[in-house]
C-alpha cells in the first residue's frame, strides 16, 4: 500500500512538474511574440537583418578556419614531392583544390620555370582572388551592424510620434495609450542594438582573421619560392 501511494505521488508530481514546464515555454514564446508584436512593423527588418548576420556568422566561422585556408606543413610535403619527381599533373590538381594556400602555391608552381619575378607576381595574382573568396559576406554583415540600430532608431522616432500624437488627441491622462508608443520606442531601440553589437564585434574578427590569414598565406608562398630558386633551405621529415 505504500509503495503504491509514494509511486502515485511521484507520477502526479513528474505530471505536475511536466506541465509546468510546458506552461513556462509557452509564457516564453508567448512573451516573446508579444514583443515583437509591440515593437511596430520596424521589428520585420530588424529580424531580417539579425537572419542574415547569423547566417553569415556561422558560414564565416566554418569557412576561415586555418586548418582549412593554411594546412600544416603543406610547403614542406610540396617540396618532398618536388624532390622526389612525384609532383605531376594529378599531385598539382590535388594541391590546388586542397585550401587556398595549395591554390596560391599552384599558381607560382606553373611559372617557376619563368623566373623568381614571374612566380611572385602569379602567387600575389592568386592571392588577390583567395582574399576577395575569404572576405566574402563581411561587407554584407558590416552594413547590418551599420543599419540595424538606424532600424532602431527608426523604430523609436514612430513611437515617440504616437505618443505625442495620444498626448494631443488624449491628453496625458491615459496611460494605456501613451504605453504603447513608449514600449515601440524602447523595444525596437533595444532590439536594433542587440542586431548591431554582435555584428559589428563579429565583423571586426573576420577582418583581423582574414588579414592574418593571408599575411600567414603571403609568407608561406615567399618560402616556396626561395626555396625553388635555392634561396633557402627546407626541414622536410622523411
Amino acid at each position: 500500500m505504500s509503495t503504491l501511494f509514494t509511486s502515485h505521488v511521484i507520477a502526479s508530481t513528474n505530471s505536475v512538474l511536466a506541465s509546468a514546464t510546458v506552461e513556462q515555454s509557452s509564457a516564453g514564446t508567448g512573451m516573446l511574440l508579444d514583443l515583437l508584436k509591440a515593437g511596430g512593423w520596424t521589428m520585420v527588418p530588424i529580424i531580417i537583418c539579425s537572419l542574415i548576420a547569423m547566417g553569415i556568422i556561422i558560414e564565416r566561422f566554418w569557412t576561415l578556419r586555418r586548418d582549412r585556408i593554411l594546412p600544416k606543413h603543406l610547403v614542406a610535403q610540396v617540396w618532398t614531392w618536388i624532390k622526389n619527381g612525384q609532383f605531376d599533373k594529378s599531385k598539382m590538381r590535388d594541391l590546388k583544390n586542397s585550401s587556398a594556400l595549395g591554390e596560391v602555391l599552384t599558381a607560382g608552381l606553373l611559372n617557376h620555370q619563368h623566373g623568381r619575378e614571374a612566380m611572385k607576381a602569379s602567387i600575389n595574382e592568386a592571392g588577390r582572388a583567395v582574399v576577395v573568396r575569404l572576405e566574402r559576406y563581411l561587407n554584407t554583415l558590416g552594413s547590418v551592424a551599420l543599419v540595424a540600430p538606424l532600424l532602431g532608431l527608426l523604430g523609436t522616432v514612430i513611437g515617440m510620434i504616437k505618443v505625442f500624437t495620444v498626448i494631443r488627441v488624449q491628453g496625458v491622462g491615459n496611460a494605456d495609450a501613451l504605453a504603447g508608443g513608449i514600449s515601440e520606442a524602447l523595444i525596437t531601440t533595444a532590439a536594433g542594438m542587440a542586431v548591431a553589437i554582435p555584428a559589428l564585434v563579429l565583423h571586426r574578427h573576420f577582418t583581423r582573421r582574414v588579414e592574418e590569414l593571408v599575411t600567414d598565406m603571403e609568407q608561406e608562398a615567399l618560402k616556396m619560392v626561395d626555396v625553388l630558386h635555392g634561396e633557402r633551405e627546407i626541414f622536410t621529415a622523411n
